[in-house]
Parts: C-alpha cells; sequence; structure tokens
C-alpha cells in the first residue's frame, strides 16, 4: 500500500468519524437553520423592494422633501443594500464565537 492509498484511508476514517459524531450533527443543523433564517430574512428584504418598484412606483418616485432631487427609492434602495451587509455580519459573528470553535473542538477530538 503506497504512503497515498494509507492518507486517503486515514483521511476518510477521520471524515467518517466526524460525521458519525452527534456534535458535528447538532453543528450542521443549528448552522443550516440559522443560514436559512437570514436567507429568508434577506430575500423578503430584497423581493419586498422588488415588489415595491413593479407595483408602486409613485410611492418610491416622492421626493423625500419638497423641492428635494432625491426619491424615497433611493434610501429604501441603500437601505436594502445595508441590511444585506448586516446579515452579513451578524453570520460572520455567530460563526466566529459559536460555529467555528465548536468545529476546531470536533476537528482536534477527531484527530486522536
Amino acid at each position: 500500500m503506497s504512503d497515498e492509498e494509507r492518507a486517503a484511508g486515514l483521511h476518510s476514517e477521520r471524515v467518517a468519524r466526524i460525521e458519525a459524531d452527534p456534535r458535528y450533527q447538532k453543528l450542521v443543523r443549528r448552522r443550516s437553520r440559522f443560514t436559512w433564517m437570514l436567507t429568508g430574512i434577506m430575500l423578503v428584504v430584497f423581493f419586498g423592494y422588488i415588489l415595491l418598484i413593479a407595483f408602486n412606483k409613485e410611492f418610491l418616485a416622492q421626493p423625500i422633501s419638497p423641492g428635494s432631487a432625491t426619491s424615497l427609492g433611493i434610501p429604501i434602495g441603500i437601505g436594502v443594500i445595508l441590511i444585506g451587509i448586516a446579515l452579513t455580519g451578524v453570520y460572520v459573528r455567530r460563526a466566529n464565537s459559536d460555529f467555528d470553535p465548536m468545529t476546531k473542538s470536533i476537528r482536534e477530538d477527531a484527530e486522536k
């Protein structure tokens, strides 16, 4: 058996141990649920804005204040972008504080 085959076998065993670990299964469920929640929020915000553009142009075309050249659509569109950035920040913070330590612990235990 070559070194490459032996390394591949060890890798497969490690992957199998990780996938069988209840902590890994819990991590996958929690991370998946969290990411789907954030995705749902972003989809509602984005498509809400698109639907507003499609069905209520008059509202978005209103000036911010009398005589202003900027319409309400501009700050609302900027808000959509900022919500996307904020949701990314929420995910990164949660990943760094919760998901990454769990991943590290699972990986360390699998290497033993």
